[in-house]
């Protein structure tokens, strides 16, 4: 394995660490799981994909956790599900009222990781940063789509 992968991997697994770590007092607070705070996050960031199936593609948590954080986020009032008007099988989900301020609160704590992420970059590297790893991105996925786990 080459350097630049193990970095790779090693830099997911600290991120990983990271960020779930700077959401623990909310965890702590709120009752909610990580999850579920990846599925209001991911809600709130992506206003066009709107479906437990779109959160299953783009965040890569399984099916059965995403309804899991769906039917516990609904209970809670937090998340409301309606059938889409043009093909009954697909149900949309919003965040309530309710729920808002804990996804505005997910949003701030979001924003903050990525600060920090970022301290001592400047603006010029930032976009370079984000160009590079965008490409990454598109690579990884073009590649992962024939892999099979």
């Amino acid at each position: 394995m080459s350097v630049n992968c193990t970095r790779m991997l090693q830099f997911s697994r600290q991120l990983e660490k990271f960020y779930t770590h700077q959401f623990s007092r909310f965890l702590e607070r709120t009752g909610l799981s990580m999850r579920e705070v990846h599925v209001l996050l991911f809600l709130a960031n992506n206003p066009d994909h709107d479906t437990a199936r779109d959160v299953t593609e783009c965040r890569g948590i399984s099916k059965s956790q995403v309804s899991q954080a769906v039917e516990l986020l609904a209970v809670e009032g937090f998340l409301c599900r309606r059938p889409d008007g043009a093909d009954r099988r697909v149900v949309r989900l919003s965040i309530t009222p309710e729920g808002l301020p804990l996804a505005r609160e997910c949003q701030a704590i979001q924003a903050a990781c990525w600060q920090q992420l970022l301290e001592g970059l400047t603006p010029e590297q930032e976009d370079l940063l984000h160009t590079l790893f965008e490409t990454v991105l598109r690579n990884s996925a073009r590649l992962s789509e024939g892999a099979s786990v």
